[in-house]
């Protein structure tokens, strides 16, 4: 008679397990979720460790319920389609995709199916990689670093710390909002010369136009073609004595005058969290774009010194940093 009620109990206990419907994941604790890291850089770096740390801030532990495949190109752009299709092959769950629109394309072009997670790019909607910020309607969300009025914030910061800024050089593949900066630019009396850089062959044509332009200040806007050459770029700003904004505060820190624009090493902690909302069944598709809400102002005090330049004490006053 126990033996009977015993067995009894079993189906029933069975019976519950099967009409709650418990999560297949949920029946495999030992289960290791494979993750793609895919970048342009030349290997391990801050980033990818912020990365990580945020996985561990989120309760992750690799070995153990986590592994990371990290894919560096170092900086030879071609080889991110390889990169990513090797990815693909590993049929890893999601694929993290590092600064620049070139590895976020490299990535979309390897699978339409295995969840993209951008870790750091321009203008997602405008590159074509989601349909609209808050529904992205693929299988890529992530972090958009381009706010509209990002750029006509920048001149104006330049134009309080050179007030003698008449004529404003901006640099690169141009993928900020030129309007915006337009409208901006005509407020403050400047006058914008575009100088499109598509490689790294541009750069030195580009600092002899805006000499002959007579340019006398400089404006480097977010474009991945040209943080692998961030210091040349400084040094040529540096050697023409033209004083330079750039958009993260790594460029000043390199020796751009002055640096105006998102902290980029949060959008890859905040990556995490998008691979945590995936790894628990969020769709991609649904997962709003996040944008910066926070700017952060660095000025590099030597760089000022070395052309000959006094930055203004209400300009001082509202740094967020001062390199001395």
């Amino acid at each position: 008679m126990r033996k009977q009620k015993t067995t009894v109990l079993s189906k029933a206990i069975v019976a519950m397990l099967l009409t709650l419907n418990i999560p297949a994941d949920a029946q495999q604790p030992g289960k290791i979720s494979r993750i793609g890291y895919l970048s342009r850089g030349n290997g391990p770096g801050a980033n990818e460790e912020i990365f990580r740390q945020g996985l561990r801030s989120l309760g992750y532990i690799e070995g153990q319920t986590i592994t990371i495949e990290s894919r560096f190109a170092h900086e030879k752009l071609d080889r991110l389609p390889e990169l990513a299709a090797e990815l693909v092959r590993l049929k890893v769950a999601i694929i993290v995709a590092g600064a620049g629109a070139a590895t976020v394309q490299a990535a979309k072009t390897a699978t339409t199916t295995i969840p993209i997670v951008m870790a750091n790019v321009n203008d997602a909607v405008a590159l074509g990689f989601v349909a609209s910020l808050a529904r992205p309607g693929r299988n890529i969300t992530g972090m958009s670093n381009l706010s509209p009025e990002l750029g006509g914030k920048q001149l104006e910061l330049l134009k309080e710390a050179v007030p003698k800024t008449s004529r404003v050089a901006v640099l690169g593949r141009i993928t900020v909002n030129v309007k915006e900066m337009e409208v901006a630019a005509r407020s403050l009396d400047l006058q914008l010369e575009v100088l499109e850089v598509r490689g790294p062959d541009d750069i030195e044509s580009a600092f002899d136009a805006a000499r002959d332009k007579r340019a006398n200040a400089l404006l480097v806007p977010a474009a991945s073609v040209l943080g692998a050459y961030r210091k040349r770029i400084n040094d040529l700003a540096a050697q023409n004595r033209l004083p330079a904004i750039c958009f993260a505060p790594v460029w000043a820190e390199d020796g751009c005058l002055l640096s105006y624009g998102p902290n980029t090493a949060e959008f890859y902690r905040r990556a995490a969290t998008y691979v945590d909302k995936i790894l628990k069944g969020a769709k991609p598709a649904d997962l709003p774009i996040e944008q910066p809400t926070k700017f952060e102002l660095v000025i590099n005090l030597k760089t000022a010194k070395q052309i000959g330049l006094t930055i203004p004490p209400n300009v001082l006053a509202r740094a967020d940093k001062v390199i001395k």
